[in-house]
């Protein structure tokens, strides 16, 4: 079957959110350089390139990520594209249809055709997201997780309400996704984050198999 990588290579170059540290990366030994074997040493915060968000981010005594049940990361997901619109919005979602039930769901966004992500080497804070009220929407019809192509579910203008109404509910949030080659659909998510013990958040390796 079909299968898509929809994660974000991590590499030193690789776009951060303001204030946190770069990505580094360096080779300790190298076979190049007459070692034995070549070993790769990298440092980078929990929210790095695609990751995921437990309710601990934003709530004080949430779930942390190892906490997390791995049947919410993986399972039946569906990616809705919501066009042009600058943010999403309940307006948005209604127009999308998406089906009673569904649990996860992946949203392609204005950043995928802008690039926003991909190809740029500075944050942009332009980036649509999902606004306060579509977060209330999306609890409201049992959502379990939800994904965004840019580094946060919520918008740069209000960054706290949106995690607050997700994470408050449990609902898991997918960040950093590359959702430019994929089209709209059903699809099977697996979305593994690193097993960091107590931690808030953690990168991830996301892939989507398609039916």
């Amino acid at each position: 079957m079909p299968i898509f990588d929809i994660s974000i290579p991590i590499s030193s170059s690789l776009i951060v959110w303001p204030g946190q540290d770069a990505v580094e990366m360096r080779q300790l030994f190298h076979l190049d350089r007459g070692d034995g074997a070549t070993l790769t040493r990298f440092s980078m915060t929990a929210h790095t390139g695609t990751h995921l968000d437990a309710p601990a981010h934003f709530i004080r005594g949430g779930q942390t990520l190892d906490a997390v049940p791995l049947e919410t990361l993986v399972g039946p997901a569906l990616v809705v594209d919501t066009g042009t619109a600058e943010q999403i919005t309940v307006p948005v979602l209604e127009g999308l249809h998406i089906p009673p039930g569904t649990e996860r769901i992946l949203f392609r966004t204005r950043n995928s055709r802008e690039a926003v992500q991909i190809g740029l080497r500075e944050f942009e804070t332009g980036f649509a997201a999902i606004e306060a009220d579509a977060a209330r929407w999306l609890v409201e019809r049992g959502a379990r997780l939800v994904g965004v192509d840019y580094f946060s579910v919520a918008p740069w203008h209000d960054l706290d309400s949106t995690h607050h109404i997700l994470l408050g509910a449990g609902v898991i949030a997918l960040e950093g996704l590359m959702l430019r080659d994929v089209a709209p659909g059903a699809y099977q998510l697996v979305c593994l984050p690193l097993r960091l013990s107590g931690a808030e958040g953690a990168p991830c390796r996301a892939v989507l198999l398609a039916p």
